[in-house]
């Protein structure tokens, strides 16, 4: 075997091998993924909610593989999302006093934000209020992947 041939395959199998593990990445939250909650259950979230916002595809650090769309709403107990988010791993709900759409404002929000919860699921989605968390308080939710820092989704809510 010659030394060209050993070098392209070598930069071969390490091509394979990178395309293999970003495909395990993105695939594996899919399938470890819980079932969402039934629709009945969301409806009488969406119902007793006090706020409500839409996350969209179209914010600032959104892109083809961070982004979510679809109806959330806010209420005392708990967030509802109706919609699908792009699947990741360790996504964590947040609110924000202040609105945000971009990675940089996030980071420099951060410790005046509250962390709601994990969210596992990515189409709908139900996450309970920690105790003590005053909704009005905050303006915005926030979808944040934890592991890689990315930016998903936004929503405005009051």
């Amino acid at each position: 075997m010659t030394a060209r041939r050993f070098i392209a395959l070598g930069v071969s199998h390490l091509l394979a091998l990178g395309v293999g593990f970003a495909a395990g990445i993105y695939t594996l939250p899919i399938l470890i993924a819980p079932p969402p909650p039934g629709p009945a259950i969301v409806s009488e979230a969406l119902a007793s909610s006090e706020y409500r916002g839409v996350f969209s595809r179209d914010r600032t650090d959104s892109d083809t593989l961070h982004w979510g769309e679809g109806d959330v709403a806010i209420g005392v107990s708990s967030i509802a999302f109706v919609g699908s988010l792009a699947p990741g791993p360790d996504y964590k709900l947040y609110l924000s006093p202040e609105y945000v759409e971009t990675e940089s404002a996030f980071i420099r929000l951060k410790p005046s934000m509250v962390q709601v919860g994990d969210v596992k699921t990515f189409d709908n989605f139900l996450v309970t209020m920690p105790a003590g968390v005053d909704v009005s308080q905050y303006n915005a939710v926030i979808i944040w992947c934890e592991t890689f820092g990315q930016f998903i989704t936004s929503a405005r809510y009051q």
